[in-house]
């Protein structure tokens, strides 16, 4: 679930806003998202995997819980990790070149000559 937009590193993009599937957010008068139903987020980490600045934390929890602060979970490096892990953002590597399903049809691939 959703739980924390970095008012210091949003850059009022609103990828955030226009990619939720079930409009959690809405947009502030200063431009950034505000998390304003958060009891209808799906936990589906789509906000979280197009900020284009990692600015968003979406817990794993399908229910609000107790979140470390910004600070904290920055340091933590917890502020974009899902995007981090799979892959999404420049410098990184995707996370589907480690699939065990795509290493596998690669395999067959380079061994039948297609």
């Amino acid at each position: 679930m959703i739980q924390l937009v970095s008012r210091e590193r949003c850059v009022s993009c609103s990828r955030c806003i226009q990619v939720c599937p079930t409009r959690v957010f809405d947009e502030s008068p200063e431009g950034l998202p505000v998390i304003a139903r958060q009891e209808d987020c799906q936990t589906c980490f789509m906000c979280e995997l197009y900020c284009p600045v990692d600015a968003l934390y979406v817990s794993p929890h399908d229910h609000p819980v107790e979140t470390p602060g910004e600070r904290e979970l920055a340091q933590a490096g917890l502020l974009g990790s899902y995007r981090e892990h799979v892959g999404w953002g420049r410098g990184r590597s995707p996370g589907a070149a480690k699939d065990a399903s795509y290493l596998m049809i690669m395999e067959m691939r380079r061994t039948s000559g297609n």
